[in-house]
């Protein structure tokens, strides 16, 4: 239940950002900051009651704190930025779906930097990234592109992102935990990226209904709770089979955005998503 809660909320929040993004205009980076900054502060908050030993060790460590920066940086901060842009050139369903490519590249990467040739199971799941990024973005016809260039380069960065975000961080998870090392590294890149941006002089104009959608469901319900819910559903029965049961984030991600936004997909488009959402399927089977 903790990790199917926290895959809904993930794919809420894709919906509050798509919303934001049309209703409103609201920038990119600056919703990627506050996203970024507030569920940082909130997930602080927790670990000053629950993880304070943990937080403290890892604040005191040179070494970590500059492995603790780099993750905050080219795993999250980019990992956020290149999903909320892919929404925005696209939708919340198509980017969340493309963002799902990442654990092949994770599988990709193991594989060279083992020096090894895939086994079979990754080898149709990197066959069916590629069916299913080419029918998403062509819907079958290779002389054209349904699907925006930027839409199509940010899913894929968006991609890279999860990939880093799910390697760089684990020795440090080991050590002091999940919460603490996620907290710190949203606070950190939302700090670096707001001083970055420059967020403060974006103009920004949210009635009650924005507000709502940005801190309630972008903020709160699609970072804040999202994480923390999803890992302690890794917590209680492990990884594998915590983000297998979270991977329902594509279809609530794509379900809000049809019943709430109206957005349009093809049988070709759900055909595409299929094809990438049984890598999830066949990653987490072992043997």
């Amino acid at each position: 239940m903790f990790a199917l809660i926290g895959g809904i909320g993930w794919g809420f929040s894709g919906a509050c950002a798509q919303f934001l993004f049309g209703a409103y205009g609201v920038e990119t980076l600056w919703a990627t900051v506050m996203r970024l900054l507030g569920a940082g502060v909130v997930l602080m908050a927790v670990c000053a009651v629950r993880f304070r030993r943990d937080l403290r060790a890892l604040w005191t460590c040179p070494r970590d704190i500059a492995h603790l920066v780099l993750f905050a940086l080219a795993g999250l901060a980019f990992c956020q930025a290149a999903y909320l842009l892919a929404i925005e050139n696209s939708n919340a369903g198509t980017a969340t779906v493309l963002q799902y490519i990442g654990p092949v590249l994770i599988v990709v990467f193991s594989c060279f930097r083992g020096r090894k040739l895939p086994t079979p199971r990754e080898a149709v799941a990197v066959a069916c990234v590629v069916v299913g990024t080419f029918l998403i973005a062509t819907h079958g016809n290779p002389a054209t592109m349904v699907l925006t260039p930027a839409g199509l380069t940010w899913g894929l960065l968006a991609a890279l992102g999860v990939a880093l975000y799910s390697l760089l961080p684990v020795n440090l998870m080991l050590r002091y935990g999940s919460v603490p090392v996620v907290g710190s590294a949203m606070l950190v890149g939302g700090v670096v990226m707001c001083v970055g941006t420059q967020a403060w002089a974006v103009p920004v104009a949210l009635d009650a209904t924005g507000w709502l959608a940005l801190l309630g469901g972008l903020v709160l319900i699609g970072t804040a709770v999202g994480y923390t819910f999803y890992l302690q559903g890794v917590n209680m029965i492990g990884a594998s089979k915590a983000s297998l049961i979270a991977s329902v984030e594509t279809v609530s991600a794509t379900l809000f955005a049809v019943v709430w936004l109206g957005t349009a997909f093809s049988w070709i488009d759900i055909v595409g998503f299929i094809f990438i959402m049984a890598t999830v399927f066949l990653l987490a089977k072992k043997g």
